[in-house]
């Protein structure tokens, strides 16, 4: 079974969807699924990304099985990598996931960060801090989240990934995840745009040329009816990179018999 490994319930401050509501999508779509909620120990909002993990352990424990897996999506930042450990360490998650959602003390979701900036200045920190941190943080998590999180809100004529201009620090955040030993995700949110798929593509080639062999397809479902999102565009484009889809169980990786 194809799991979508990266989905948010209300346990995420920036999300409503209900455990039920996602578990029955997933029925429906003929997937497993993996909560991952929000921890960002250093947002520098209002939001409080952070929750209490044995009781989110508590309600969704009975779900737990061959369907459903419990995890988090930890923010990676120099200053909270202890604390990142620690949290992982306080209930058996069964998959850690480390994204890079804040830069220079700003979330990338907000267009302050990109003010003043060229896309490549903008971009490069980006990549550099998501190399450096994934390198600090990699002995603890299982996975990269969405290398392309920053192509969401770019306000530039062309806010993709770029792969031609910017190889040099896309190359350095694929030997990281290689050296860690961490799986890279394929966020499934922006597949449906022809010209995502298109930008990607050398990203997970170039991943597989350099060593890499899995990928987790994850739509970062917030509601219910994203859940498995644009899969079927995603596992293909997985099979043209000549990448496995996996997803974890108990800190495992597993393989997803297509």
């Amino acid at each position: 079974m194809i799991f979508d490994s990266h989905s948010h319930t209300e346990f995420s401050a920036d999300s409503e969807m209900k455990a039920e509501d996602a578990l029955q999508k997933a029925k429906e779509e003929g997937v497993g699924l993996v909560f991952t909620e929000h921890l960002d120990l250093d947002y520098p909002g209002d939001m409080d990304f952070t929750f209490d993990p044995q009781v989110y352990w508590q309600s969704y424990e009975k779900y737990r099985g061959d369907t459903l897996r419990l995890g988090v999506e930890i923010g990676m930042n120099e200053a909270i990598c202890e604390q990142n450990e620690a949290f992982v360490q306080k209930v058996p998650f069964d998959l850690v996931i480390g994204s890079q959602h804040i830069v220079n003390g700003q979330d990338i979701y907000y267009p302050a960060y990109y003010e003043g900036k060229t896309k490549k200045e903008a971009f490069h920190r980006y990549y550099e801090l998501m190399a450096e941190n994934l390198r600090r943080h990699g002995a603890f998590i299982d996975v990269l989240g969405h290398i392309d999180y920053i192509s969401r809100y770019a306000p530039y004529d062309n806010p993709e990934v770029s792969y031609g201009e910017f190889h040099e620090d896309i190359d350095d955040i694929l030997r990281a995840a290689i050296e860690t030993d961490t799986v890279m995700e394929l966020n499934t949110r922006r597949l449906g745009s022809r010209r995502a798929l298109k930008e990607l593509m050398p990203v997970y080639k170039r991943y597989q040329e350099l060593g890499g062999k899995y990928i987790t397809l994850g739509s970062d479902a917030h509601v219910a009816e994203n859940v498995a999102m644009n899969f079927a565009a995603a596992a293909e484009l997985a099979e043209m990179a000549g990448l496995q889809l996996v997803t974890f169980k108990a800190r495992r990786m597993e393989a997803c018999p297509r």
